[in-house]
């Protein structure tokens, strides 16, 4: 009689069965551009990889803090021009430029962009701003809160607006939109009442408050303003001090602990998370930096619902940004298509010659010059 073996039931349960499928990466918590990169849509997965760059994260000092934004909370007194010299002079940077001008009595968000990020100035002066503002009223309001919030709320659209009588721009009429506004508290005993608002940029809280003391009828000015969203920062968002930066490069400096200065600034990148994506092949990197055109067969993934004349933002396959550029294709002629111009660049953000393989045979002509 053949004797029957035995077999533990937990044995079978630990073995590694062979599967066809490759099981999909979690990437909702890679960082920056990479987020969410199994999202994408993928034109080919064939690329040949250049070990040059690295991740915005983890690129070595120098270069973490030459393409670098800092979110600063301007201190009430000093102008934007004087705060972002003072930056520039703490960390021994080129340059340095800001998201936007604020009045030298005003505080909040102020984008200062160091080296390479400047490139990126034009880009966030131009997006939406958010404020709170603080308005005093000449008299009593007969209609108290309702009758503030009803004048708040006709004051949004495009309006016409003349800049105050000391601003840097030309006091000439202009047409600015007010996106959406909300009072936050009010008190008609004190003639005092506080709102916030999300507008275009360009647009001048002191000329609104203005507009609102004639619209009721008893006269207005600004008491005081607060910006709490410039662009892709807000005040929730890693807002730092100046007293932030000069400790961050004074902790570097004494004690070579780069970490607090890695806090203080963020990588380029974290203002470009709000445009749609399209990733280049490493090999194709170089030649936009030197500003050709995307063209299809350098298209590795791009994002879905991308409109033909689009901003958009092309990324390496680390996701390091390498220009802001316009979409020539949408996302339907992406897929289909078989060869033409993808993107064209609008403002290159990478250095040149970054992204070039060791291995490249040099130029028969300039070996000739250097015989």
């Amino acid at each position: 009689m053949a004797t029957q073996s035995t077999k533990n039931p937990t044995e079978a349960e630990y073995a590694i069965k062979p599967t066809a499928v490759t099981p999909a990466v979690d990437t909702s918590e890679w960082p920056l551009l990479l987020k969410n990169y199994s999202n994408l849509l993928v034109r080919t997965g064939h690329f040949t990889p250049i070990p040059n760059g690295s991740a915005p994260l983890s690129r070595d000092l120098k270069n973490y803090i030459a393409s670098g934004v800092i979110n600063l909370d301007k201190p009430s007194n000093p102008s934007s021009h004087e705060v972002v010299a003072w930056v520039k002079r703490i960390l021994r940077t080129e340059k340095t430029g800001h998201s936007g001008t604020l009045d030298p009595k005003v505080t909040g968000c102020l984008i200062v962009c160091i080296d390479r990020a400047t490139r990126l100035v034009k880009s966030q002066q131009g997006a939406g701003k958010e404020y709170v503002a603080v308005i005093r009223l000449h008299d009593k309001l007969p209609g108290g809160e309702a009758q503030f919030a009803r004048a708040l709320e006709t004051l949004t659209g495009a309006l016409f607006q003349r800049p105050p009588l000391i601003s840097a721009v030309k006091r000439q009429l202009r047409i600015r939109t007010i996106h959406e506004s909300r009072v936050i508290e009010f008190d008609n005993d004190r003639h005092l009442g506080i709102f916030w608002v999300s507008c275009e940029a360009g647009t001048y809280i002191r000329t609104l408050c203005v507009h609102m003391g004639l619209l009721l009828g008893v006269g207005a000015h600004m008491q005081e303003l607060r910006r709490v969203r410039s662009g892709a920062m807000d005040e929730t968002k890693d807002l730092v001090t100046l007293h932030d930066v000069l400790d961050a490069q004074w902790q570097y400096d004494n004690t070579r602990d780069e970490s607090y200065l890695r806090k203080v600034i963020s990588p380029l990148e974290t203002l470009l998370t709000s445009y749609k994506r399209i990733v280049v092949k490493d090999s194709t990197v170089n030649a936009i930096c030197y500003g050709a055109k995307l063209m299809i067969p350098g298209l590795l993934r791009y994002e879905a619902g991308i409109e033909a004349h689009e901003e958009v933002v092309l990324m390496t396959t680390k996701g390091e940004a390498i220009a802001l550029g316009i979409a020539m294709m949408s996302t339907v002629e992406m897929s289909s298509c078989d060869h033409g111009v993808v993107a064209k660049v609008k403002r290159c953000i990478m250095e040149r010659d970054l992204q070039v393989r060791k291995s490249k045979r040099a130029n028969p002509r300039e070996v000739d010059r250097r015989v």
